[in-house]
């Protein structure tokens, strides 16, 4: 009877990480597995390159813009009530977007999935925390559950590719059903609620001019492509951006409780790591779009061998994940975060002279580095960051991370749709985004090697 007794909690803990690691899991599988279907959604719908991008924008603007509200109201209502309504709303606008009848509505059924998205990671990590007590086991299963996303995040392309194959694409959304109700009914049955405390308000204020800055800065950039830069909507979308950014930052300024502690930003290597994140994302995530479309519609592959093209790069950022953590030992994080951005940068330049229909070899290498690097320095730009935190604060810096690199991707898909469905053709276009990466990942990386110190990163000083 005793070794029930003890047996229960460990398979209770077990299934409560499977839970968690199965909303993690969906979430980051359905930042990357859409790309794959953009082709096949634009013979359903018809669609010009710039609506194509609010099927996957209208995702990540929703992620980005809600998860660090998300904790807050998990950490106020406990993190178990949240993290199942989270996954119920994720999952039925899962059916919505695979029962879309027109764009619009799949646009807006993406932008519930993303709010749904948002609502299960921080809280998805809270009920991580609060089933292990013992921070040997909590570690081992925040790696878990971290790695099972990644593996998810890389697998999106290929598995994206064979379920458009076999089923179509409105098969790739259909898929979360049964993941979500599996998740959901663990989570019911073996997850433990967390305490409630009332000193964690929600910042609506800072919320609302959060979602309209995003949404703003996002439009503008899509619009940007087909209508000109000097559209004068596209310009009082990129005006408005700005105005609503300051007065993000004077209510944030002046919030007891708010969303995004501006303190944080105080300490450099929080900064800089956080920078990083949201440009790393702004690079990997643009790439994405742009090379899946180039793939389907300059190189005219099909949905699965878009998704066998990427499997390649996919597959080495989780390989380069797997040994991060050695690399970071031998020669610390920011020597390891700069290296990573210099390979990424190097294979964007390498791919400067792709042409229209290119065999797939000409590009494989390239595509192997490009991934390798962004597994090699995304585990130590996390851990750098949530280092330069007290631990006390490690959850928020957490979600301002989440957030970051999330907005990240919004600004890529935005910024590289809009050079490619410019009036210089796609060609050109995706030179410029290719060509914008190697900079922007360079200026990445010159700031981490410049606002990191080796008392902060080196192996010798730890």
């Amino acid at each position: 009877m005793r070794v029930e007794q003890q047996g229960q909690p460990r398979l209770a803990k077990a299934l409560t990480l499977g839970a968690m690691s199965l909303g993690y899991g969906v979430v980051q599988l359905d930042v990357t597995i859409v790309n794959v279907a953009l082709n096949s959604i634009s013979d359903s719908y018809g669609g010009a390159v710039d609506t194509l991008q609010w099927v996957v924008s209208a995702y990540t603007i929703a992620f980005a813009a809600l998860i660090l509200t998300a904790g807050a109201l998990g950490d106020r209502i406990g993190a178990k009530r949240v993290f199942l309504a989270g996954f119920a709303i994720f999952t039925v606008a899962s059916l919505g977007c695979a029962l879309a009848p027109n764009l619009g509505s799949l646009v807006a059924a993406r932008c519930v999935q993303g709010a749904g998205a948002a609502v299960l990671v921080p809280n998805s990590l809270a009920l991580l925390n609060h089933a292990y007590s013992d921070e040997a086991e909590r570690r081992r299963s925040v790696a878990i559950w971290a790695a099972g996303a990644s593996l998810a995040l890389t697998a999106g392309p290929l598995v994206g590719g064979m379920l458009i194959a076999v089923s179509g694409w409105r098969s790739i959304f259909l898929v979360n059903i049964p993941l979500g109700l599996a998740g959901l009914g663990l989570a019911w049955r073996y997850a433990s609620e967390t305490s409630r405390t009332s000193a964690r308000s929600v910042d609506l204020r800072g919320q609302v001019i959060a979602i309209l800055a995003l949404g703003a800065l996002a439009a503008a950039l899509i619009e940007g492509g087909a209508r000109g830069w000097t559209d004068p909507w596209v310009m009082g979308g990129f005006a408005l951006f700005l105005v609503l950014a300051v007065a993000f930052v004077v209510v944030e300024r002046r919030s007891p409780s708010p969303m995004l502690p501006l303190s944080l930003f105080e300490k450099r290597a929080f900064s800089v790591t956080s920078i990083a994140g949201l440009l790393v994302n702004t690079t990997f995530y643009g790439l994405i779009f742009v090379f899946s479309l180039y793939f389907q519609r300059a190189n005219h592959l099909s949905a699965l061998q878009t998704g066998l093209a990427f499997a390649p790069m996919t597959g080495a950022v989780f390989a380069a994940n797997l040994i991060a953590a050695r690399v970071t030992g031998l020669i610390g994080a920011r020597l390891t975060i700069v290296i990573g951005t210099a390979v990424v940068s190097a294979g964007c330049i390498s791919l400067l002279g792709v042409t229209q229909g290119a065999a797939y070899s000409t590009l494989c290498v390239q595509l192997i580095a490009m991934g390798a690097g962004l597994g090699l320095l995304v585990p130590p730009l996390t851990s750098a960051l949530l280092g330069s935190v007290d631990k006390a604060r490690s959850g928020i810096a957490s979600g301002v991370l989440n957030a970051m690199r999330q907005t990240g991707s919004v600004l890529g898909v935005a910024l590289f749709g809009s050079f490619i469905a410019g009036s210089s053709g796609f060609m050109v276009g995706m030179k410029v985004a290719l060509a914008t990466s190697a900079i922007i990942l360079l200026v990445g990386g010159l700031a981490v090697l410049a606002g990191l110190t080796p008392s902060s990163s080196e192996p010798s000083a730890r």
